[in-house]
């Protein structure tokens, strides 16, 4: 299934926004490797350019190490760092508006936190789980 791109933000920011959420969420941990570049364009039918592009903003921002011949890791104090750029970037953008929001609806705490939003998924899937066999009959088997 493909995404669906926003077009007004090029692809390779989108994508080094879906890392950086996949590491705010806890999906990569310090030290794990990133999906290969060949993997994430093939995944997605982008220009493996463009993902390269994508991940080297990570790498420029320190949140992303490269390493020789072996990929790309998340750095040690990446999420540490994310979270707090995300938490003043929101406390000073986002924060006012939805403050702004809630006070003209009337809504409470009780009703915010009753009501709320469930989680949402992982930006992509970060490994394939194979189907379980334990207990069944395959089809070659047989």
């Amino acid at each position: 299934m493909d995404p669906q791109w926003d077009d007004s933000v090029p692809i390779y920011r989108q994508l080094r926004d879906r890392v950086v959420a996949m590491i705010l969420e806890g999906a990569l941990k310090e030290g794990d490797p990133l999906p290969s570049v060949r993997s994430v364009a093939a995944e997605f039918r982008l220009n493996p350019l463009t993902v390269l592009k994508g991940y080297q903003q990570l790498v420029d921002e320190q949140l992303v190490e490269k390493r020789r011949g072996r990929g790309m890791f998340v750095s040690d104090g990446a999420r540490k760092a994310l979270m707090k750029d995300e938490r003043a970037r929101f406390l000073e953008d986002e924060w006012p508006k939805v403050y702004a929001t809630i006070q003209r609806l009337g809504l409470s705490a009780a009703e915010l936190l009753r009501d709320g939003a469930e989680p949402h998924a992982a930006p992509w899937p970060t490994q394939v789980t194979p189907p379980s066999t334990s207990g069944q009959n395959n089809d070659d088997d047989n």
